[in-house]
């Protein structure tokens, strides 16, 4: 007999990670989440970050722009994308944004999804290591 893990998940009872996305369906290895009405970053983009999973995403409403490893790829309604395991990344919101991402392996197991940029994560590791 083949697996017999199959999930519903109704979006308005998800939790929440501690970045705003709402986790949704998940499987041993791939997971959904969704990005609801994210507001515009305005210029205050967020610092480049690197994740260990692999990220597939489709743009369901808004505008937003990706800047991975020296690439900027411009997204709006209908356009889908990627971002390579490990890439360096960061997202700038240009209109409210609604999107949908897949992420292998999922992306909320393990601490994969903490909301530590590198530069953040450096400066964890050298407090941890001075002692503090």
């Amino acid at each position: 007999m083949g697996d017999t893990t199959i999930k519903k998940i109704d979006s308005a009872f998800s939790p929440k990670g501690n970045m705003g996305q709402k986790y949704l369906a998940s499987g041993k290895h791939v997971s959904m989440r969704l990005w609801e009405k994210e507001p515009p970053t305005n210029g205050d983009g967020k610092a480049d970050t690197k994740r260990e999973y692999e990220t597939v995403g489709y743009v369901i409403s808004g505008k937003a722009t990706l800047h991975c490893e020296g690439q900027t790829i411009n997204l709006e309604q209908g356009n889908s994308w990627t971002v390579p395991a490990n890439a360096s990344h960061h997202y700038e919101i240009l209109e409210e944004f609604t999107a949908i991402e897949a992420t292998s392996p999922p992306a909320e197991v393990h601490g994969r999804d903490n909301c530590c940029s590198e530069k953040e994560l450096g400066e964890i590791t050298l407090n941890f290591e001075a002692g503090s």
